[in-house]
């Protein structure tokens, strides 16, 4: 635009030049003869050396305003090629974060069954060492039984018929010792096979503890590697950010963010209505209200103001309202927290958006009820999908830096009939 400002500044000097060579034209023939023949003669050739003069002087304007022209469209081409370069690593964005967030669930699943394999073992440890208490007192027992029943043995027939027992007592012993003496071995051995199959469990578990920190430490592996990437990409992405910042491309991207957001909102609610109608189809309406209910409040929010639980906890690192960038203004709250830590369902309700949305990086937003909903953004990974339901601090996400930010934390907003407000006073 400055370009063209300065083309009419050209032009109007040019004017100047062109008024001054057509007084000097007419000074020229001022100076001829005054015969009439001879004067419209000079007057045709001097119309001729006019419209030269005129010919000259559009072309060398035309010119100017070409090049300026050019220049203007080689300025476009180069802005134009800069954003195309930014769809394209936010595309290549996308991607690598969706891939943590791929890599972070299975992480996350796997301490959480290598935590429940550990207590498994550790209580097969204590049942183990039950056992082998128990075995040793029965081996005591077992011991000493035999001890009697040798004692009763060693005497024969003989030795039997001249003691002073009766036959039937002496029989009657033999009998129970023999019977006490096979429910004793039996129980040892049963003793003995439980604590065979305890220890071959153990192993087995051990082994599979065993394998399961191989894959957590192979996962961790996989997961740095493309952290690193991730850097590399954002580091790309706010270099070319900051060369189109002086035209203004930021506050365009930060506005197409916001529009981009509620484009998938109301695709989002489109999806809901889709659902809700094929689950209506499938059970009767009064059923799936009476069920939804049972286990979640769909009553919005209205009630519970200052009795929010907080999706995280840590220092607030931008507030609802302050500048973001140009007269743009954040729609809701930035909390600094570590990486990998749960974000928890400030309230009851149903998930309509789980995915990777620009700006924002992995999204998660929860519908409350009554046109109230919760957004949560720059997750590291997404722990519940479009559809479900959760409680007031069930884990949804994890904190991560998606969507190109240079420090992990949350972004938590609120909405309300599709109009953001202060999340600050909500919260306990």
């Amino acid at each position: 635009m400055q370009r063209n400002i300065n083309s009419f500044h050209i032009t109007s000097s040019t004017r100047v030049q062109f008024k001054s060579q057509i007084d000097i034209l007419f000074f020229m023939l001022k100076l001829q003869p005054t015969k009439k023949s001879s004067f419209k003669t000079r007057l045709c050739h001097s119309g001729v050396l006019f419209c030269l003069l005129f010919s000259s002087f559009l072309s060398a304007d035309n010119a100017k305003l070409l090049g300026v022209e050019k220049e203007i469209s080689l300025q476009q081409l180069q802005l134009n090629n800069h954003e195309k370069n930014l769809n394209t690593l936010q595309d290549a964005l996308k991607k690598q974060e969706q891939s943590i967030n791929t890599y972070a669930k299975k992480i996350r699943t796997a301490k959480v069954h290598l935590s429940s394999l550990t207590a498994e073992i550790s209580t097969l440890n204590v049942e183990s060492l039950r056992l082998k208490d128990i075995q040793k007192n029965q081996m005591r027992l077992l011991k000493k039984l035999l001890d009697s029943h040798y004692r009763h043995g060693k005497h024969s027939q003989l030795s039997t018929v001249f003691s002073n027992e009766t036959t039937s007592n002496i029989d009657r012993m033999t009998r129970y010792a023999e019977r006490l003496s096979k429910a004793r071995t039996n129980s040892i051995n049963k003793l003995e096979e439980t604590n065979e199959t305890l220890v071959k469990k153990r192993q087995l578990l051990e082994l599979q503890t065993k394998k399961q920190s191989d894959v957590l430490l192979q996962l961790q592996i996989d997961k740095k590697k493309l952290e690193i990437g991730q850097k590399r990409k954002q580091k790309t992405v706010r270099a070319i950010q900051h060369q189109v910042s002086g035209n203004k491309s930021n506050l365009t991207e930060l506005k197409h963010n916001e529009k981009r957001l509620k484009l998938e909102l109301e695709i989002a609610k489109k999806k809901q209505k889709a659902e809700q109608k094929r689950r209506e189809k499938q059970l009767k309406e009064k059923q799936y209200n009476e069920t939804l209910q049972a286990h979640v409040k769909m009553d919005g929010l209205g009630k519970y103001k200052t009795r929010l639980q907080w999706p995280v906890r840590g220092k607030i690192l931008h507030r609802y309202g302050t500048q973001q960038s140009g007269e743009v203004n954040w729609n809701g709250i930035v909390i600094s927290a570590k990486e990998g830590e749960e974000v928890k369902a400030t309230h009851d309700g149903t998930i309509v958006l789980s995915n990777w949305l620009r700006g924002y990086g992995l999204m998660l937003v929860i519908d409350h009820g009554k046109g109230d909903m919760s957004f949560y953004g720059y997750n590291q990974a997404l722990l519940r999908n479009v559809g479900d339901t959760v409680k007031a601090g069930d884990p949804i996400a994890l904190v991560g830096n998606s969507g190109g930010q240079s420090s992990s934390g949350l972004y938590f907003e609120i909405r309300r009939k599709g109009n953001a407000t202060n999340p600050s006073p909500w919260l306990k």
